[in-house]
């Protein structure tokens, strides 16, 4: 990689950053979902901060003590917190309220029990528990209530008398109706369940998810269909996927990167045509995916009405588009695609579009909802952890490889893998047995130095 781009994805690393330098809680640990007055936290991004963090320490923007103090208080607030029945606990069953209070840490908005932010919370804390490997108190401490943490997670409840996971639960209306079928983020979170010691799914529960994949041919790609970009990115994030194959993609010959990669590419290709008109869509100005929009509302643009949407998960090529475009969500496909991603941030950079604030780029921008900004297109006004915990170990992962390598020696990850029916590249041979609940890294960790992973 050139010098240049390197101090590029450097410096869009730290900008990135100052979101979670600022926009969390020294008391709990939790950060804020976004930028937005009194937001409230989301447990989601809470989780990518806990890998944000290792990032930051490997990067020299903060120094390894403070990542393991805001890591240790976030896992210390989350072992101690309520997991009573009564509608405002923070979580129940080892699942927790998809928003919680920034002061008070207890659920907000009414909101959903959610399975998919609990997963994320917990990979953050799996893959902290694996960088702080010392043998001194406090990364002991860390790993304990990892563990603790984990296990507790009732999987086998969350599905509700089925195969596949719900989407999540509330304690006015119990379980939501829908369910994590069909290709989405939830990967990872079938691995967690299955690589559960104490409350595990079944590989039947993989094959249920995995039996309502779409198999597309879009512009001459053909791939696992998901429309936003975040789909073909969340899971890669924190998993390694080079290499490794279920039985879906053995199939199909390929993995779950090079589908990931297809699917930039045909992000790229759909912007490319310009697709239905809308300005400022190239081949390179593309980032489809979930993100704030300049609605809800309907205008009149170039003589016919368009509808446009508030925050919504908009996608390619089947829609729903309305013209918003997420530059965040070009740069976290950097490691499937670094020959079209490294033009397309240096385009972005050298516009007004990726005019930056404090934490980098805008989480989006519409140039055909005009406003009296002076580049005359809507930005959002906020920023959004979602947008920048991926971004900064996406490109980390292209970088470095740092987050995958970590996450390799998770036991509970490589079990998952192992029991959806992965096998290839990194992933050990045979389906290795966890000790009981709460033991497995005391086992594996004995003796650990300690010493970060640019060290080791």
């Amino acid at each position: 990689m050139a010098q240049s781009h390197d101090k590029m994805l450097h410096r869009l690393q730290k900008e990135s950053f100052g979101y979670f330098a600022r926009e969390y809680n020294p008391s709990n640990g939790l950060v804020r979902d976004k930028t937005e007055g009194l937001s409230p936290s989301s447990i989601a991004v809470t989780g990518f901060s806990l890998a944000a963090y290792i990032v930051a320490v490997e990067r020299g923007f903060i120094s390894r003590s403070e990542a393991l103090r805001r890591t240790l208080t976030a896992v210390r607030f989350f072992a101690g917190s309520s997991h009573e029945a009564e509608a405002d606990a923070t979580g129940h069953r080892g699942f927790y309220y998809h928003f919680l209070d920034m002061e008070k840490g207890r659920r907000a908005w009414a909101c959903e029990l959610s399975t998919m932010d609990t997963g994320f919370l917990i990979l953050g804390m799996l893959v902290a528990a694996e960088y702080f490997s010392g043998d001194n108190a406090r990364e002991r401490e860390l790993r304990e209530r990892v563990d603790e943490l984990y296990y507790r997670v009732e999987w086998d409840w969350a599905c509700n008398r089925a195969h596949t996971l719900s989407h999540g639960y509330s304690p006015e209306k119990g379980f939501l109706k829908y369910r994590w079928r069909g290709y989405n983020e939830g990967l990872p979170l079938y691995l967690l369940a299955l690589g559960s010691a104490a409350h595990s799914l079944s590989g039947e529960s993989y094959r249920a998810w995995t039996r309502s994949y779409q198999w597309k041919c879009v512009y001459g790609y053909e791939y696992l269909y998901a429309g936003p970009l975040f789909i073909h990115q969340f899971m890669h994030a924190w998993i390694d996927f080079r290499g490794l194959q279920d039985d879906f993609m053995r199939e199909k010959s390929i993995d779950y990167f090079e589908n990931s990669r297809r699917a930039t590419y045909v992000q790229r290709e759909y912007c490319r045509r310009n697709s239905q008109g809308f300005e400022c869509r190239s081949e390179l100005s593309w980032g489809i995916t979930a993100c704030d929009g300049p609605g809800p509302c309907v205008r009149r643009i170039k003589h016919r009405k368009m509808r446009f949407f508030g925050y919504h998960a908009r996608g390619v090529p089947f829609g729903p588009d309305d013209g918003t475009v997420s530059a965040g969500a070009a740069v976290a496909s950097l490691p499937f695609a670094p020959e079209i991603v490294l033009p397309t941030i240096e385009y972005f950079l050298k516009t007004e579009v990726g005019r930056r604030d404090p934490c980098g780029f805008a989480a989006s921008f519409n140039p055909m909802f005009g406003d009296s900004t002076p580049q005359g297109f809507w930005r959002s006004k906020h920023n959004y952890g979602l947008n920048h915990g991926p971004l900064i170990l996406m490109i980390e992962n292209f970088r470095s490889g740092l987050i995958w390598r970590l996450m390799r020696n998770c036991q509970p990850i490589i079990r998952g893998l192992q029991r959806a029916g992965f096998s290839g590249a990194w992933l050990p041979s045979g389906i290795r047995s966890l000790p009981g609940e709460g033991h497995y890294r005391r086992a594996t960790r004995a003796g650990g130095r300690g010493k970060s992973a640019r060290e080791s």
